[in-house]
């Protein structure tokens, strides 16, 4: 009598392990630097939304002559603003494409006074804490920084 042997194919439970452990360690060594990563991202992201509302700014001001008011607000790149100053040139459309004042990457509005302090209005990011201050990426992030 003859049996027939199947030869079963497949992986041992020690092949496993040893694939399981070098995927830890490559995790181990690659997942630091990728997590730190996600602060700087956000602060990228919070200076080029600045740098992108200053334009915006800057041709509401090239067509009505002067910034929004305090009181009007970044708004006021989005829908017509009313009440004094009038914009009496204010462009069909906006100023900004995505029709709505961005939010900082931490999920705060963008804080706009005119004037400024720093030149003709400030305009800035209140940081990951969302209070002024602060340090590392807690700090209020300026378009006048850099």
């Amino acid at each position: 009598m003859q049996y027939n042997r199947i030869k079963q194919s497949g992986f041992s439970l020690i092949e496993i392990m040893v694939v399981v452990v070098i995927i830890s360690v490559l995790a181990g060594l690659i997942a630091p630097n990728i997590i730190g990563r996600a602060d700087d991202s956000r602060v990228t992201a919070a200076e080029v939304d600045l740098k992108r509302i200053a334009q915006a700014l800057d041709a509401y001001k090239l067509d009505n002559h002067r910034y929004p008011s305090t009181d009007q607000g970044l708004q006021a790149l989005i829908t017509e603003p009313e009440g004094f100053p009038p914009a009496k040139n204010w462009r069909k459309g906006g100023y900004i494409q995505t029709r709505e004042v961005p939010q900082d990457p931490w999920g705060t509005e963008y804080q706009y006074l005119t004037p400024g302090t720093d030149g003709p209005y400030d305009l800035y990011s209140l940081g990951a804490d969302g209070r002024e201050g602060g340090e590392e990426y807690d700090t209020d992030i300026s378009v006048w920084d850099k």
